[in-house]
């Protein structure tokens, strides 16, 4: 089984990139909206009971493909590198499928600032995430998450030994799960 962790910031292409490595691999994704949107109707994900929902909806279903034959999985996530309990976060759920024999592959793609708030405004995007669809919020909390954390890894700071960093800003994601499926075998 193989598990990849596709990081980076908002709008850098993350969910695009897993679906079309998606459609070239025999994994299954899922990006770190799909819980959002679920949850976000009754709560939102910044409130307490959201972060609950959403991490334990995600929980259950690594639990148990992890468990599963499935072939692996592909998931989103959005890494706050100065954030202690993002690397927790990471180093759990990687635990979790390692323990079931799985590789696991960290894919980090980034993207110039400019590029990234265009990608913010797609119709494919906002056709997939709900809670973005209020662009002027959408693209406000993008630039002050950007100014607040910092959503790419320092060089030589990942050493992990299944790790490929991408700058996509002018790559389309077929290209970027392309170059995913070739560095990792999938």
């Amino acid at each position: 089984m193989k598990f990849i962790i596709i990081f980076g910031p908002q709008a850098v292409g993350k969910m695009t990139v897993g679906q079309k490595l998606e459609k070239i691999t025999d994994l299954k994704l899922f990006h770190n909206h799909m819980t959002i949107e679920l949850v976000s109707p009754y709560f939102s994900y910044g409130t307490p009971s959201g972060k609950r929902l959403v991490n334990l909806f995600r929980q259950e279903i690594f639990e148990e493909v992890a468990k599963s034959e499935l072939p692996g999985l592909i998931f989103t996530f959005v890494w706050a590198f100065d954030m202690q309990q993002d690397w927790e976060y990471i180093r759990q759920i990687s635990q979790l499928f390692e323990s079931r024999g799985a590789q696991i592959c960290y894919v980090e793609l980034e993207a110039d600032s400019a590029e990234r708030l265009e990608r913010n405004k797609s119709p494919h995007r906002l056709l997939h995430k709900a809670t973005k669809r209020d662009v002027e919020w959408s693209e406000q909390d993008l630039l002050s998450s950007m100014e607040k954390y910092r959503l790419n890894s320092e060089p030589g700071e990942i050493t992990h030994e299944y790790y490929i960093r991408i700058n996509n800003t002018h790559k389309s994601a077929t290209e970027v799960a392309q170059l995913i499926k070739e560095r990792f075998n999938l």
